[in-house]
């Protein structure tokens, strides 16, 4: 096979033009600044479709979980449960305000946070009280479980919606769930501002309070009168313009990410991999990354350090590391799962809780000789997941016949 003329892409923005008209529009009426016409509209649309009351246009969806950690009341050297395979993103607005992350393990069936293990954390941490949860790659987690265990503790959950704007979970749309929800508008996100997020509540209070720290908490006065830090986390108005032209476009670039996902499944029929998983019973993911994961006795052997990997290459088998090495040969981009936040240099020294307790044992058994829970499998399900797993080029402007020769590509890892 010949390599891709043109590089595939994991994910990239998808425009349609409107975007332009919005952002011409805040340029010829002078609206450029943190104020104007857009902000209002995408504030009030996505109250619409995710079905809160309240949404606050922010500079990012890192921004949002911020805000959303400080209105929770984290202090200094308070604990807080945090979704473990996620973006640094979920995790380090927790450490702005001073508090410190516990990392709680991952289910096989959604790859989101477990709710027995997150039982057990309480078990562990019964003093703590916020609990932030992701949905990875745009797949709801269980939500109505994490809800009861945290309503049982007295905890309130924040919830990281920035990857599944869109998805829903029993009919109700992800965003809607926590007391204080964010959503992000990044470059590769199911639609974006090139920029940008929102935090969603439905606290009027809340919102308010956000609004005011998001313009450096200045006060009502006719100068620059603050009596509390602030910060500069308003979403401009030229943003807001892509953010509008977006839109009215989300269920089309839901319907193109689940078609690349049902081929991708199809095309792999016979190969000893799964797809990302999600319960289909009450879930609908907005598919924004199509992932993979394979089996365990058709992994070769991989090794990881902090910044390179090693592979060995057999007939039959595959890695993770062996399939990107080789799509990007072929000028196409993949990725791996997100690496666990308890595997990170930074928080190696946090708390760590699996369906069977304190994990930080269980982490280093299962890397000198794999040690497993009850059920067999893995003890630390986050670090399997990043073992065997990669995300595949998943851009909505893939075309059939290239997602696949994608697929060729890597059946062919497999001979």
């Amino acid at each position: 096979m010949e390599r891709f003329e043109k590089k595939v892409w994991l994910a990239t923005p998808t425009m349609h033009g409107d975007e332009l008209k919005y952002v011409t529009e805040a340029y010829e009426t002078n609206w450029m600044s943190t104020v104007g016409a857009n902000i209002n509209e995408v504030e009030k649309q996505i109250c619409e479709i995710v079905g809160c009351k309240y949404a606050v246009a922010l500079s990012a969806g890192t921004a949002a979980l911020h805000l959303a950690v400080k209105l929770s009341g984290v202090k200094p050297g308070d604990k807080v449960f945090c979704s473990d395979c996620t973006f640094s993103a979920t995790v380090n607005p927790v450490v702005y305000e001073g508090g410190v992350p516990v990392f709680i393990d991952t289910e096989y069936d959604t790859w989101n946070m477990d709710p027995v293990a997150l039982e057990k954390a309480f078990e562990l941490y019964p003093e703590v009280k916020v609990v932030v949860v992701a949905h990875l790659y745009g797949t709801p987690g269980k939500i109505d479980e994490i809800k009861a265990v945290c309503e049982r503790h007295g905890a309130l959950i924040i919830e990281d919606a920035a990857e599944s704007l869109g998805a829903t979970y029993k009919g109700l749309e992800t965003g809607s769930f926590g007391t204080y929800n964010a959503i992000s508008f990044n470059g590769n996100k199911i639609i974006t501002g090139s920029s940008g997020g929102m935090l969603l509540t439905d606290s009027e209070d809340a919102a308010n309070k956000a609004r005011k720290w998001s313009t450096q908490s200045r006060e009502n006065a006719p100068w620059y009168q603050h009596e509390e830090v602030g910060y500069n986390y308003r979403m401009s108005n030229v943003i807001a313009g892509v953010v509008r032209g977006q839109i009215p476009h989300l269920s089309e670039h839901i319907a193109s990410k689940k078609a690349i996902y049902e081929r991708y499944k199809e095309g792999f029929k016979g190969l000893p991999v799964k797809m990302n998983p999600y319960d289909e019973k009450n879930s609908v993911p907005n598919f924004w990354l199509s992932c993979m994961i394979i089996d365990e006795d058709a992994m070769t052997k991989q090794v990881r350090g902090e910044c390179e990997a090693l592979y060995v290459k057999k007939s039959g088998k595959s890695s993770p590391t062996q399939i990107l090495e080789t799509l990007a040969e072929y000028n196409a981009e993949g990725r791996p799962v997100w690496k666990p936040m308890h595997m990170q240099p930074i928080y190696r020294m946090n708390g760590f809780v699996t369906r069977e307790g304190d994990g930080r044992a269980k982490t280093n058994a299962y890397i000198s000789g794999g040690s497993l829970g009850k059920d067999g499998k893995p003890l630390d399900v986050g670090m399997d997941i990043f073992q065997r797993g990669l995300c595949l080029p998943s851009d909505n402007k893939m075309t059939v016949e290239e997602q696949d020769k994608v697929i060729e590509i890597i059946k062919s890892c497999f001979r």
